[in-house]
């Protein structure tokens, strides 16, 4: 189970998980669990807490993440709070693409006035795997680049239409999934991920 309501992510990870011997569904398959408290200060911390937390009340394997953006200009900040960055400019209820559009145009309005060298960034993903006992794998996965100064591209969510990747020359938003999924903080925090889940499935299996 994928620690996520979120339909971006979990394509994204079924994605890459695509040639493993697993199945890999959502939150909704599991009816209306609350979400935990995030409280803690890394990714990493969270990502273990909430997939403890979802293992226990489903009695399934649960892969958690937490991600999020890191810019240099603002101190590390949206970090943790990435995805409640402007948690001000919306209602608890509000969909994804509302979200989205309040972190973004918070994000640009703080960084109007830095100059463009200083507006570099990174994405961070940290995956923690765990049964209802004990963390079985961790992995994680960064991706250096630049904000711009507005939005470019319609695919992708979150903070991927003003987070340029220099070496492409594009935002992830303007990249295809396939594209964004080969050098993208979670793709490579993903494909870790799966070389650990292989070789834990194997040893389960004998092999």
């Amino acid at each position: 189970m994928l620690a996520t309501r979120n339909p971006g992510k979990l394509r994204e990870i079924r994605q890459v998980l695509g040639d493993l011997p697993v199945r890999v569904v959502g939150l909704e398959a599991f009816g209306g669990i609350p979400e935990p408290a995030e409280e803690g200060s890394t990714f990493a911390r969270n990502a273990r807490d909430k997939a403890l937390y979802y293992a226990r009340r489903t009695a399934c394997w649960c892969l958690a993440d937490d991600s999020g953006l890191v810019v240099d200009a603002l101190g590390g900040a949206p970090g943790v709070h990435s995805a409640r960055y402007a948690a001000e400019k919306f209602p608890p209820a509000a969909g994804r693409g509302v979200r989205d559009a309040a972190n973004t145009a918070k994000l640009l309005a703080a960084l109007a006035g830095t100059a463009d060298e200083k507006r570099t960034a990174r994405f961070v993903c940290h995956l923690a795997l765990a049964d209802p006992d004990q963390i079985l794998l961790e992995a994680s996965g960064t991706i250096e680049g630049t904000i711009t100064r507005r939005r470019r591209g319609e695919n992708g969510f979150g903070y991927d239409p003003v987070f340029l990747v220099p070496e492409a020359g594009r935002t992830a938003a303007e990249m295809s999934p396939r594209e964004k999924n080969a050098i993208s903080h979670r793709g490579q925090a993903v494909r870790n991920f799966a070389r650990l889940l292989k070789g834990l499935l194997d040893s389960r299996a004998g092999r």
